[in-house]
């Protein structure tokens, strides 16, 4: 609890069993821990995922009880770090149908759920064919004295969601994400977190899988809009320290949130 946190990204490949994802993450979270990262931001879907069949996320969905979220909670035990990251768990209402989880843990413990609000039918993709939208605002999550707000891929580009998390008490955005291959979508991605980020004066971790079909590049964002450190194309682990004195000298200098003429966002 003070002035740092150390956050890791861990940038992965997901494979088409959760067998051996949830060895990936045990990996890299014993290496976060090592490096002394407190939390660990993982990518959008993770139990298992295949470019060449849209629904494969969908087809292997547990709910939050089952093997890989309790494989999870107790590597985050063991090593003494929270995680973040989205899973695919089927919707108890429509049978067929799931939702897109983002979920905190910590030591053992879910701190946080969060059912994706914007679902990407965009770009030729329909997210909705499998998934069901969520209805809720996101709590914002208090680990170790810093407060982080939920955000799941598509939903960066609906800036009325960052700013919402930001008035709650948000000093970080963790943007979990597997944002697909195209034209101008690498730069997409970085234009939008670092506005997210710059427009709110927040920390914004994004992390996307990398693979054929997505991007990887994730980065932790300054609340100055600055991209502080990144990965590439491959799968690899980055870590970060935040700092409160350069959060709050940030605001101090752009005081966007002060200054604002509009009311706080609220979910229509």
């Amino acid at each position: 609890m003070g002035e740092f946190f150390k956050i890791a990204l861990g940038q992965i490949q997901v494979a088409d069993n959760a067998s051996d994802n949830i060895k990936q993450c045990e990996k890299y979270m014993r290496e976060a821990a090592q490096e002394g990262a407190r939390l660990i931001v993982f990518p959008e879907g993770i139990i298992a995922r295949n470019p060449q069949d849209a629904s494969w996320t969908r087809k292997h969905a547990e709910p939050l009880d089952g093997p890989f979220v309790t494989a999870l909670a107790r590597a985050s035990e063991s090593f003494s770090i929270a995680v973040d990251c989205t899973v695919h768990v089927p919707d108890p209402a429509l049978e067929g149908k799931v939702r897109n989880a983002h979920i905190v843990l910590d030591r053992g413990l879910l701190l946080a759920r969060y059912d994706k609000l914007h679902l990407y039918d965009a770009f030729s993709a329909k997210e909705s064919d499998d998934v069901v939208a969520g209805d809720t605002v996101p709590a914002v999550v208090e680990i170790d004295g810093w407060h982080f707000g939920l955000m799941t891929c598509y939903d960066l580009r609906f800036p009325e969601l960052a700013r919402r998390l930001a008035l709650d008490g948000a000093q970080v955005l963790l943007v979990p994400s597997a944002w697909v291959r195209g034209p101008l979508k690498e730069s997409h991605w970085e234009i939008m977190a670092r506005a997210r980020a710059l427009e709110n004066t927040v920390y914004v971790a994004a992390v996307s899988e990398t693979s054929l079909k997505n991007i990887g590049s994730s980065m932790l964002v300054d609340p100055l809009g600055v991209a502080v450190s990144r990965a590439g194309s491959a799968p690899g682990l980055v870590t970060a320290v935040m700092s409160k004195a350069a959060l709050a000298g940030a605001r101090e200098a752009l005081p966007v949130l002060a200054n604002r003429r509009f009311a706080k966002p609220q979910l229509g």
